[in-house]
């Protein structure tokens, strides 16, 4: 039987069982492989990396899309950075909001996610309010001029075409396309082996924003099972909610979503707390 290992750190690694290739190839940008796995279906890796399972992706992307969306309360305009496969756009799109951004820098992870993992946006890329753009997401904030309410961060780790969105710099020209109230969300590596660069990427959205917070979600099919997540604002007062109003905010979704909830939401940042 064949194995597909991730290695994360030095002194550890993880395999998967490969029962089938579905697609193996290069991009032109990184290497890109699906195959299938008998406990979590279908598995998305780039560059040697898992990006997703069809198992457990709904954890990962409802509450990186719902915590910074539920804590915003009136989000019109969202911007997505990177999120090929779709997921966090088919989460978006579940709020009232008006227009939802996804600049994707490899357009065939976009072909190959609607090829293979359809459900994930589930028809999310036909959505009049999403807009699509092919570009480097570092130069065309930079460059961009318009206003966003919320801001998300699905990228893959810090190599290849996404080392650049991990940069001080790059957090704030992304400060710079929020309004006040905006939110910005964005994963940070694998706990408990890459301490270190969450502690770097709270830092530096703490300095770009004013307040930064992480938050954790167990995603078993990523490295540790603990996926850590950061949170960022111009006030820390953005950060937080009282429970009655998180309790309100969240009734629109509660048919909608299989993991977010209030108590989910208040458990990831108490658990980010003990990394």
């Amino acid at each position: 039987m064949n194995t597909f290992k991730e290695n994360p750190s030095a002194p550890h690694w993880q395999g998967f069982s490969v029962d089938a290739v579905l697609h193996r190839g290069h991009t032109g940008m990184q290497d890109v492989l699906v195959f299938e796995n008998s406990t979590f279906g279908r598995v998305l890796a780039l560059d040697g990396m898992i990006q997703l399972t069809a198992r457990d992706n709904h954890i990962y992307h409802e509450i990186l899309t719902h915590v910074p969306l539920v804590l915003h309360g009136s989000a019109k305009r969202v911007l997505i950075v990177g999120g090929g496969d779709g997921g966090i756009l088919r989460e978006v799109l579940k709020h009232p909001v008006d227009e939802v951004r996804l600049v994707e820098i490899d357009p065939e992870v976009i072909v190959l996610s609607r090829r293979f993992f359809p459900e994930l946006s589930c028809g999310a890329f036909d959505d009049p309010r999403a807009n699509i753009v092919i570009d480097d997401a570092v130069s065309y904030i930079a460059n961009c001029r318009e206003e966003f309410d919320v801001l998300i961060i699905d990228s893959t780790d810090p190599i290849g075409p996404g080392a650049q969105l991990f940069s001080a710099e790059f957090y704030e020209s992304c400060c710079e396309r929020l309004s006040s109230s905006g939110l910005l969300a964005a994963q940070s590596g694998c706990a408990p082996y890459q301490t270190e660069q969450l502690k770097a990427v709270v830092s530096r959205l703490r300095e770009a924003f004013g307040a930064a917070a992480a938050f954790v979600a167990p995603v078993p099919s990523y490295p540790g099972g603990m996926l850590p997540l950061v949170l960022a604002a111009r006030s820390p007062s953005l950060l937080r909610l009282e429970q009655a109003t998180l309790r309100q905010r969240f009734q629109p979704l509660r048919d909608k979503v299989r993991y977010y909830s209030p108590p989910i939401h208040e458990a990831a940042f108490t658990l980010a707390e003990a990394l």
